[in-house]
């Protein structure tokens, strides 16, 4: 009878076991991961109805609406360096309440001008803004984590996946009012996240590198290891731009039902939910960082076999989309295993003076390489499209996975990735600015 009663109570152990490791941290960590769930609930309230608003309410040209969303991309992956050179020399906590206060200036233009020049303004803004906080952010979880980086990137995560369901569920019921509606609800939640780091987020005194700002950018580029490992992930982030392009057009075409693409997110915000930090808990225990970024990698190539298998389906049932489910699911489950370690390691690959420079040549090569492979995966699908070869993007996508863990594996064999990380004391022991 003991011992059943023990089974019986494990699962509530374990349940508070997340929110545990939560309050373990720092409270700058804490405020950091609700940051990022007010950030991309922000973020994906607005930008996917960006281009129906452009073209449909404002009837302009797709032409303009492509330079409009496209300065916005430029501005972001195209200073996503400047973004992290300045969280090592401003100290990342500055650095991440000008890109919020700039995001909510931004989306605040959106709402409220018509006016071509006031909206490409608008583009700039929101777009130097994610240049600004996206790296700070990752460099100041990173200095406060210490030791326990792989678990606080791990629920980074958790939290940002739940922020990008509850975004597009929030402006589609937005939209029911007007665009601008959803707009300055959009700049509402970045101006509070932006009073509440200016008021709770501790400041810590900043270490910048005795060089210059060229000659930091010099040293990042130069480490041909760092290079390597940040190519062989570009591979992890096309498949994971996938979750916005590809599954959900999967999704809706297998069933005929545009609300089909939002059981993508769900799958993932669950699983996020139940598994992230119990994933990442467990790989950590075992070490092999490599090995476990590999496994992810080629588990995220695997989620793409179920919807190419049953491409060319056709049914107006929710149950059509169950392979596109399904792939959703082990996608997600790739992610929960290879990023947490993908965020750990990228610091480790620099001085600590040279983390958030680090993060920004990490990001810019993924920008890039998330833009050119969407762009490789639309002309799959146009392709497969135009030669009954409905197969053809998810083949195309499934061999990326495979690819990229070879080349992990192939890094690591080499001797050029980190080893175990030094024991660290976390920034929010040492001595406060």
């Amino acid at each position: 009878m003991l011992k059943r009663r023990t089974d019986a109570t494990r699962p509530a152990v374990r349940s508070r076991g997340t929110w545990q490791e939560i309050r373990r941290f720092p409270l700058a960590v804490r405020l950091l991961l609700v940051n990022q769930l007010g950030v991309n609930t922000g973020f994906y309230l607005l930008v996917p109805y960006l281009a129906t608003h452009l073209g449909q309410n404002l009837g302009l040209s797709a032409a303009v609406v492509g330079v409009v969303l496209g300065v916005r991309n430029l501005s972001q992956q195209g200073l996503f360096l400047i973004g992290g050179s300045a969280a090592d020399r401003l100290g990342a906590r500055g650095v991440i309440i000008a890109g919020c206060a700039l995001r909510t200036a931004g989306f605040a233009l959106f709402a409220l001008g018509d006016d071509l020049a006031v909206l490409l303004a608008a583009s700039v803004l929101s777009g130097v803004a994610g240049a600004l906080f996206n790296p700070a952010v990752r460099t100041y979880l990173a200095q406060e984590a210490g030791e326990r980086k792989a678990e606080a990137f791990a629920l980074f995560n958790v939290f940002a996946t739940t922020g990008a369901l509850i975004g597009p569920l929030l402006g589609s019921a937005l939209l029911l009012v007007d665009f601008r509606t959803s707009a300055l609800t959009a700049a509402g939640i970045f101006a509070v996240l932006t009073v509440a780091q200016a008021l709770v987020l501790p400041a810590r005194k900043a270490t910048p590198s005795d060089g210059t700002v060229l000659g930091d950018w010099r040293e990042v580029v130069g480490n041909r290891a760092f290079l390597a490992f940040a190519c062989v992930m570009t591979g992890m982030f096309t498949l994971e731009s996938q979750l916005y392009l590809l599954l959900p057009e999967g999704a809706r075409r297998a069933t005929g039902w545009d609300g089909a693409a939002g059981l993508v997110f769900l799958v993932g915000t669950l699983a996020n939910l139940a598994l992230q930090l119990r994933i990442t808990r467990a790989l950590k225990a075992r070490g092999g960082r490599a090995g476990w970024i590999a496994a992810g990698l080629a588990l995220m190539g695997l989620a793409f076999v179920p919807p190419a298998l049953a491409s060319g389906g056709t049914s107006d049932g929710v149950l059509a989309a169950v392979p596109v489910l399904l792939g959703a699911l082990l996608l997600y489950l790739g992610l929960m295993v290879a990023s947490p370690f993908v965020m750990e390691l990228i610091p480790r690959f620099g001085r600590p003076e040279l983390t958030g420079t680090c993060f920004g040549v990490f990001y810019v090569v993924s920008g890039v390489a998330a833009a050119v492979g969407n762009t490789a995966v639309g002309w799959a699908m146009d392709t497969g499209d135009h030669r009954d070869a409905a197969w053809l993007p998810w083949v195309c996508c499934a061999l990326i996975g495979p690819a990229a863990a070879a080349g992990t594996v192939w890094l690591s064999r080499r001797g050029a990735l980190p080893g175990r990380p030094a024991p660290a004391v976390p920034a929010a022991e040492r001595s406060p600015a």
